[in-house]
């Protein structure tokens, strides 16, 4: 369980790709799954460094004419900052088979409430936080 408050959302990304590809582990192959369930609370909380929640762009695209939204980071992190943080650590896994399956052990919320506690989730600690 990652805790994202006041972390990069970069520096996120990255950490929790490597956690869900089992980086971290002596057994690692990259083309075994032998990563964990992530469970990251606080999505809403996240930091973005510079001027990126004004400049920065998200598109998605219904695939009709005149179908294609575009909003701003920091517009996306407050109405779903779940879509924003998941889309961040998709950019950071390879692209296939085996990375749309680690990307189901993935479970991003908002707020701090998970339903995920039965299964006593161990934290894990990102250091450096934004300044």
């Amino acid at each position: 369980m990652i805790d994202a408050t006041d972390v990069v959302l970069g520096r996120l990304a990255t950490t929790v790709a490597s956690l869900l590809r089992g980086k971290n582990k002596p057994t690692y192959a990259p083309h075994m799954d032998g990563g964990d369930f992530v469970i990251v609370v606080n999505a809403g909380k996240v930091a973005l460094t510079g001027k990126k929640a004004t400049d920065s762009l998200r598109y998605t695209v219904s695939g009709r004419p005149g179908g294609m939204r575009v909003r701003t980071a920091g517009e996306l992190r407050e109405n779903d900052a779940r879509k924003l943080v998941e889309r961040a650590v998709w950019g950071m896994m390879p692209k296939n088979k085996l990375s749309r399956q680690q990307m189901t052990k993935l479970k991003v919320y908002s707020g701090p409430e998970h339903p995920h506690a039965a299964q006593k989730p161990q934290p894990y600690e990102i250091t450096q936080i934004a300044q």
